[in-house]
């Protein structure tokens, strides 16, 4: 019973989320259209960098994925995590601008439009609907 009654809770939340969303879709275009603040690229690494090293998901997986893949009898085991550590750095800073590069693309191209802005957030509403209805009519198995 406890737990139908928060699956419920939840799935009228996301129905409510989605219908708010929905109702609200012209927002995106008028937040999309405000001026932004210039901030340096300095002031945007040290935020990010800041960021990053306190994201406690990073170092539970340093701490618990990393330690897999080290070998104790190729030697200095600290050094071969620090060599993981730096190279997953690395995957991620040209991961993460790649996708930073692309989404900058992708709003100046989205701002542009503000009929294709409403579409976007028009669609979002629904799928929160869906989702909440989805939610509501499933249940556990037995």
């Amino acid at each position: 019973m406890v737990y139908d009654t928060i699956k419920l809770a939840g799935a009228a939340y996301l129905v409510w989320l989605g219908v708010r969303t929905f109702r609200n879709r012209r927002d995106l275009a008028q937040a999309l259209g405000a001026p932004v603040m210039a901030k340096s690229g300095r002031r945007i690494l040290r935020e990010g960098f800041v960021v990053g090293l306190t994201n406690p998901k990073a170092a539970v997986f340093f701490a618990a994925i990393l330690p897999q893949f080290t070998d104790p009898s190729l030697g200095h085991v600290p050094l071969q995590m620090l060599a993981l550590g730096l190279v997953f750095i690395a995957i991620a800073l040209i991961c993460d601008g790649a996708w930073g590069l692309v989404a900058g693309t992708a709003r100046e191209q989205l701002a542009a439009s503000p009929r294709r802005l409403e579409a976007i957030g028009a669609a979002g509403g629904v799928v929160l609907v869906g989702l909440g209805v989805g939610l509501a009519v499933t249940g556990r198995k037995p």
